[in-house]
C-alpha cells in the first residue's frame, strides 16, 4: 500500500512545490455519499478527506434546528477502511468536548486502520447549541485556550512518547501510556484557527495550521500565523498551512457578484473555470500548500453534487499547474 512522504519530507522535497487538492464532505450527507466521494477523491488524485466535529447544525446561538449530522470519529475509521491512499482527519476536533486522552488514543488507532494517513486536527470549540443541549460547558475565551493549550501538550507528548506525565490547572496525567505508537512519527497536528494567543500555540507545538477564506482574507491571516511563529521561534516553512472556501463554478458575471458580496462572500471563491484556476493560483502564490474544497453548496443530491464536483475538477483541478 503506497504511503504519504512525511510531514518532515513533505516540507524539504519536491512534493511541496504544487499545492494539493482535497476534499471535506458535510457531515450531513449519508454515510455511503460520503464514502463514494472519498473513493472518488483517491481515485482522482486528490490529497486528503477532511471530517469536521460537530454534533448538530450551528444556529449561531443555543437554539436547535434538526438535521442529520454524522459522528466524526464513527466516519474516520470508514474513511480509512475504504481508502489506501488519501489522508484523513477531523477539521477540527474541539478540546472543550474531547479528553485529550481520548484523542491522541483514537487519532493512534486510526493511524494504523489507515497505514499512516492520519491527521489529527484540534481546535478550542465555538458551538454554542451542542455545548448547550448536550451540557458540555463553553467556558470563556481565555479558559478554553487554556484548556486548549495544555490539551495539545498532552496529545503532542501522548502520541510521542513512552509515557506522559503532565500537571496543569486543567488536565492532571499521571505516567500515562498511549501504546501502539501511531505509524506516522510525528503523527501530524493541526490546529484551525486565527486568533493571536490560539495562533502562538498552534506555532509551538502543531505540525499544520488551517484557515478559512477568499485569497485576501486567508493572505492576511497567514501573515499572522508567521508573525506568530516568529514571535515564539518557529520556522513558518516547517508547517504545513492549508485553507478553504467555498468553491462556485459560475456561469454569468451577475451569478458570481451574488455570491462574492453575499452573507458567505469572504469564504467563498466564485467565477468560470478560467476565474477559479486564477483565484485558486493566488492560494499557492500565497504559500498555501493545500485547498480544502467543501462539497455542501454543491447541490441538493448525492446526483448532483458529484456531477458539480467531477465538472470542478475537469474544468479547474487538472488545469491548475
Amino acid at each position: 500500500m503506497p504511503k504519504l512522504p512525511s510531514a518532515s519530507s513533505r516540507l524539504t522535497n519536491d512534493y511541496r512545490h504544487h499545492m494539493k487538492i482535497s476534499i471535506w464532505p458535510d457531515m450531513s450527507h449519508a454515510p455511503s455519499e460520503v464514502l463514494d466521494i472519498a473513493r472518488w477523491a483517491e481515485a482522482a488524485g486528490w490529497y486528503g478527506v477532511w471530517y469536521a466535529d460537530h454534533y448538530m447544525p450551528n444556529t449561531g446561538s443555543e437554539a436547535f434546528e434538526p438535521g442529520d449530522i454524522h459522528e466524526c470519529w464513527a466516519m474516520l475509521p470508514a474513511i480509512a477502511a475504504v481508502t489506501e491512499r488519501v489522508r484523513i482527519g477531523s477539521l477540527v476536533s474541539p478540546t472543550s468536548v474531547h479528553h485529550p486522552a481520548v484523542l491522541a488514543n483514537r487519532a493512534a488507532t486510526i493511524d494504523h486502520l489507515s497505514n499512516g494517513r492520519m491527521v489529527l486536527g484540534l481546535g478550542a470549540g465555538w458551538q454554542i447549541n451542542e455545548h448547550k443541549a448536550y451540557g458540555i460547558a463553553l467556558e470563556q475565551p481565555g479558559a478554553r485556550v487554556t484548556r486548549f493549550d495544555e490539551a495539545i501538550q498532552i496529545i503532542k507528548s501522548l502520541l510521542s512518547e513512552d509515557r506522559t506525565t503532565f500537571e496543569g490547572s486543567v488536565y492532571s496525567i499521571i505516567d500515562a501510556p498511549s501504546d501502539p505508537a501511531p505509524i506516522q512519527s510525528p503523527l501530524p497536528l493541526l490546529v484551525g484557527t486565527a486568533s493571536p494567543r490560539m495562533l502562538r500555540i498552534t506555532s509551538r507545538y502543531a505540525d499544520e495550521w488551517n484557515t478559512w477564506g477568499q485569497p485576501e482574507l486567508a493572505a492576511r491571516n497567514r501573515q499572522r500565523f508567521i508573525e506568530a511563529c516568529n514571535t515564539v521561534g518557529r520556522e513558518p516553512d516547517s508547517m504545513w498551512t492549508s485553507v478553504q472556501a467555498m468553491v462556485h463554478l459560475t456561469h454569468t458575471d451577475a451569478e458570481t457578484a451574488e455570491i462574492v458580496n453575499g452573507p458567505m462572500g469572504s469564504r467563498s471563491i466564485a467565477g468560470n473555470a478560467n476565474q477559479l484556476v486564477e483565484r485558486l493560483s493566488a492560494y499557492a502564490s500565497n504559500g498555501f500548500d493545500e485547498f480544502i474544497v467543501p462539497d455542501w453548496e454543491h447541490g441538493d443530491s448525492p446526483e448532483a453534487r458529484r456531477d458539480s464536483i467531477e465538472r470542478l475538477h475537469a474544468e479547474v483541478i487538472t488545469q491548475l499547474g
